[in-house]
């Protein structure tokens, strides 16, 4: 089986295809290791940042923008959207802020990315 990717590692964008054949991974069209981790890591566990808004109360403004502490499995990207949806903050909020703290219990907390004053 064979899986194409993009690498976003730096700006060469290298063109990746990876082959699973019964379980031995090999990467090809990789110009560095980083390339080749990449594409394993995009096969096994992708990860992602997640970056969204929740409600704000009390503001000029009613969203705040908020993002992960750290790249959570994308698996687990709606799970955590449909949870962040429900939420809603009273300003003032400092950026970096904790928002949602350990959120499906992954470790990861969700930040402010705004400082918003009431």
């Amino acid at each position: 089986m064979q899986k194409k990717y993009i690498c976003i590692n730096c700006p060469l964008s290298c063109d990746l295809t990876l082959t699973d054949e019964n379980g031995v991974l090999s990467v090809a069209g990789n110009n560095c290791k980083r390339g080749e981790d990449y594409a394993v890591n995009e096969y096994r566990n992708p990860l992602r940042m997640l970056t969204t808004t929740v409600q704000l109360e009390h503001a000029d403004t009613r969203l705040l923008p908020v993002i992960s502490s750290d790249m959570i499995p994308k698996k687990l990207l709606r799970e955590c959207l449909d949870i962040l949806y429900g939420v809603s903050v009273q300003a003032p909020v400092q950026s970096g802020e904790i928002i949602y703290k350990n959120i499906l219990n992954t470790g990861i907390d969700i930040l402010s990315a705004k400082t918003v004053k009431e």
